[in-house]
């Protein structure tokens, strides 16, 4: 999926520029001319990286990045004329993330988008690592409480149906036999048939999948077992 940045600046050549060569690279491009019109598109879109001006018409980029900070951790770059270093120090302290000295050079415009992107994307799987929240799509799923949930609904889960949801989730792409599974899952003193496995998935498959024929989270590798794609 690509990467979705807005670029927010009231030099109409500026933000043309800056469009251009992000879209060369492949990323999806909002712009913004002024503060107002900035906080309206970070309420209403999901964002990778923000570029924002300080010198902007209605609120200055500081104002805006203070605001943002209320409401959403979107990575931003400021973009500022003036090189002292209290601009670029306040910046910081207003929740910016990095800064870049106009005139700047394109290329280490999108090094330093590349490396926001990265730390971001270490943050957010750090954070979800660590927590009980697990979030593939549109299905959520809290370990600690054992509880599913399908945009945003709930869906019941039997102890084993849930069990089999954490194994497969917990090892994504990892294909599992119906024989291991039998033996993950049910216990290795379970004497029931592995038929038992492949009516599971489907009971699973028809609470988690939108369409369960064509499932989105647990797929069958036939001939050897099923897998969980995250």
């Amino acid at each position: 999926m690509a990467k979705k940045v807005l670029v927010v600046d009231d030099e109409k050549m500026i933000v043309k520029g800056l469009r251009f060569s992000l879209e060369q690279d492949g990323m999806d491009v909002d712009c913004a001319y002024d503060g107002e019109e900035a906080l309206t598109a970070i309420k209403q879109n999901t964002y990778d990286v923000v570029l924002l001006d300080v010198m902007l018409p209605k609120f200055s980029g500081f104002d805006v990045c203070q605001q943002v900070r209320e409401f959403s951790d979107v990575p931003i770059i400021m973009l500022t004329a003036k090189g002292e270093d209290m601009d670029k120090i306040l910046g910081l302290e207003y929740g910016a993330d990095d800064y870049i000295t106009k005139p700047f050079n394109i290329l280490e415009v999108k090094a330093r988008i590349k490396a926001i992107m990265r730390r971001s994307s270490k943050r957010e799987a750090k954070k979800q690592e660590n927590s009980s929240i697990r979030m593939f799509g549109d299905m959520k799923v809290d370990i600690d409480s054992r509880r599913v949930f399908i945009d945003e609904k709930e869906v019941n889960l039997t102890v084993k149906e849930f069990d089999l949801l954490e194994l497969l989730m917990n090892n994504p792409n990892k294909v599992y036999s119906r024989e291991k599974l039998l033996n993950d899952v049910w216990g290795y003193e379970y004497l029931g048939d592995v038929r038992t496995v492949d009516v599971h998935v489907r009971r699973l498959r028809e609470k988690i999948e939108k369409i369960p024929s064509e499932p989105k989270f647990i797929h069958t590798k036939w001939g050897v077992g099923y897998y969980f794609q995250a």
